[in-house]
């Protein structure tokens, strides 16, 4: 009697560890495919399809890290053109500067009502000039943000009696933001300032 009460307490314990066994099995069969579901989701997340020539066609989107010093200069390169490409129109003035504000902080609300105080936009109308920059090099930091950066370019103000080249060189940061339609890399240009604007030639003659 004793040894059939054993067996069964032996029978019971193995039962009990095989069940044991049995949840940890499955418990680590779950984990390990809730990983793999996890990272096919993410591999769908970066696929992207686009149609070409009628024909759908599988590309792959990178990351945002992988494109900030791309977005980043761009995002500069466009609040630059904004604000300096100017011409004699006053709602143009007024369209290009807006789609800049868009794209800054105060520190370039104050630059642009400073101008407007000095009569630079009256002048600009009054005077038929238009000014255009051409962007040299942009020095950028992304070591940590928010992302410093240097922009080295040629400004040009254009007139019937000539043209006056100068140098120009800015700084500022650049803080990450949410994406919006008028904001499409999701940067903010911080504490932006004028370095440098000098005079480096005048080009007398008709406009072209």
């Amino acid at each position: 009697m004793f040894q059939k009460l054993k067996d069964k307490d032996n029978a019971y314990k193995e039962i009990r560890r095989i069940s044991i066994i049995a949840i940890c099995a499955s418990a680590i069969i779950g984990i390990v495919a809730q990983g793999f579901n996890y990272a096919k989701l993410k591999q769908v997340q970066n696929q992207i399809y686009v149609l070409a020539d009628g024909k759908v066609m599988q590309a792959y989107a990178s990351s945002r890290a992988a494109n900030i010093p791309v977005e980043a200069k761009d995002h500069i390169r466009n609040f630059h053109f904004y604000f300096f490409n100017l011409d004699p129109d006053d709602t143009q003035i007024k369209k290009n500067i807006g789609k800049a504000l868009y794209l800054a902080d105060n520190s370039v609300k104050k630059a642009h009502d400073n101008l407007i105080q000095q009569g630079f936009y009256t002048q600009v109308i009054s005077s038929n000039t238009s000014q255009r920059i051409t962007i040299d090099s942009i020095a950028l930091n992304l070591d940590k943000q928010p992302y410093k950066f240097k922009c080295f370019a040629i400004q040009e103000l254009i007139q019937t009696s000539g043209t006056v080249t100068r140098t120009l060189i800015t700084a500022g940061q650049l803080k990450t933001i949410s994406r919006s339609e008028k904001n499409a890399h999701g940067f903010l240009i911080e504490n932006w300032r004028v370095l440098q604007n000098n005079d480096i030639k005048t080009l007398n003659g008709n406009r072209p």
